[in-house]
């Protein structure tokens, strides 16, 4: 990982190509984090034998809680993207290497969410209605897991550092390390030693504490404004209200998402353990294929925020456009893929045939809108490159968190299937995407921004 990778050209050149070469490392990025998840939920389904689909389900009652928490950190990290970016675009050094410092110390909040998350693991899981012979295993595996939260946001801090500075590789690098490690010790914990759901969150722990460190040490050998320098590592209350001020909305919306979808994860639970089997295995192969859309969102942020900095608006304009381009082709990929393998995949992770025909059930569903999805991730990371960040952040959460609430309390309690839970996805995502494009046309920021620097002038 000593390799230092900066052919990322955020201010000129080909957007096509410097924005395909930034969107793969942060997809692949985000696939090998979610696949820490997959290789977890596969070895459990394969080495603990006649128990494994109660321990799969065990893992997969958690999902959605362990998604609100990191993705409540990882939305106030995309703060740390533009705080840092628009920074650099701008040629402030002394604001960007602020910026750093005061994000790795914002990953002290893991140790709060340690605390909070012993307290209420037991009654957040009862709530969800997580069968009795399913809720130790979810327990005591969500427990051992938020041990490791500190390390997990320390790494999402990191990484947000880098990728502002041009470096979408090196994060990529220490999760492929990751896999690696999580792979041979849930053979040992779970294979060799009979751990059982545990040994798989022990296993997620320590590889998150590896490459968090690793690229802490990497930051602080870094040539570049956002080199890490330990006695330097204090909070800066301008960065931090930045930070905040971008970050947490995104967070939050993520964050209100999770909580839509820990409600809808309740109402899978009531449909028994094969169809909680069947939904986890489902939603890992989401999030692995969701992540290379999200990137092109992420990369829209970087491009846009350095772009501002640097008051190059017309290729922050361009930059929108290109974005929802290669992210439409990822989508009829990923569409492509869902249709065609879904089943093999979903044998491969259990190969019973319930759980295939249910999860294959739910890619069918919801991959196609993956497409609404698209759009409205790239619309949304343009606007927060632009620090507009609480607009898409309300709007998508009054828009999706409000349908996908109604939809469980009015109209699932009348077909009370798998199918109709299914279908409020694309519905939500559909209108969303809708609501996002009036959005942006109201704000239009660029615009905004030129006629703001025209009057200061």
């Amino acid at each position: 990982m000593a390799t230092r990778h900066r052919e990322i050209s955020f201010l000129d050149g080909s957007l096509w190509t410097n924005i395909l070469r930034f969107a793969i490392p942060v997809a692949l990025t985000s696939i090998l984090e979610q696949l820490s998840s997959l290789i977890d939920t596969v070895m459990i389904g394969r080495l603990m034998g006649p128990e494994g689909t109660v321990g799969m389900a065990a893992v997969g009652a958690n999902t959605q809680i362990t998604s609100l928490i990191i993705v409540l950190f990882v939305g106030v990290s995309l703060g740390t993207n533009v705080a840092v970016a628009s920074a650099l675009g701008a040629g402030d050094r002394d604001a960007a290497s602020k910026a750093a410092h005061t994000s790795v110390l914002m990953a002290l909040a893991g140790l709060a969410v340690i605390v909070v998350g012993e307290l209420l693991a037991r009654p957040v899981l009862v709530l969800l209605q997580v069968p009795a012979e399913t809720l130790p295993d979810a327990v005591l595996f969500l427990r051992v897991f938020l041990l490791g939260m500190p390390s997990i946001l320390l790494y999402n801090f990191e990484a947000a550092i880098l990728r502002a500075d041009g470096d979408a590789q090196l994060p990529m690098q220490a999760l492929c390390l990751s896999a690696v490690m999580n792979v041979l010790l849930d053979l040992l914990f779970i294979g060799v030693f009979g751990w059982g759901v545990v040994g798989s969150a022990i296993a997620t722990d320590l590889c998150y504490t590896t490459i968090a460190v690793l690229l802490f040490v990497r930051l602080t050998h870094l040539d570049s404004p956002v080199r890490i320098d330990v006695h330097r590592l204090r909070v800066d209350e301008r960065s931090l209200r930045r930070i905040v001020r971008i970050g947490l909305p995104a967070g939050v919306q993520g964050a209100v998402f999770s909580i839509a979808n820990l409600v809808i994860q309740g109402a899978i639970n009531s449909l028994g353990t094969e169809v909680m089997a069947a939904s986890s295995a489902g939603m890992n192969i989401e999030f692995v294929c969701y992540s290379l859309l999200n990137s092109f969102s992420q990369a829209c942020t970087t491009f846009v925020g350095q772009n501002r900095g640097a008051r190059n608006l017309d290729r922050c304009k361009r930059a929108l456009a290109v974005c929802a381009a290669e992210g439409a082709v990822a989508a009829v990929l990923l569409n492509l893929f869902a249709v065609f393998l879904g089943r093999q995949v979903l044998a491969l992770i259990n190969p019973d045939p319930a759980v295939v025909k249910y999860g294959y059930m739910r890619l069918c569903t919801i991959f196609p809108a993956y497409a609404f999805s698209m759009f409205y991730e790239a619309i949304s990371g343009y606007l927060r490159g632009f620090g507009m960040s609480t607009p898409p952040a309300v709007t998508t959460t009054v828009v999706i968190c409000g349908i996908r609430l109604f939809w469980i309390a009015v109209v699932f309690p009348v077909s009370h299937t798998f199918q109709t839970i299914m279908s409020v996805y694309p519905i939500s995502l559909g209108v969303n995407c809708a609501c996002l494009i009036v959005l942006l046309l109201a704000l239009h920021p660029a615009r905004t921004l030129a006629e703001r620097d025209v009057r200061a002038a």
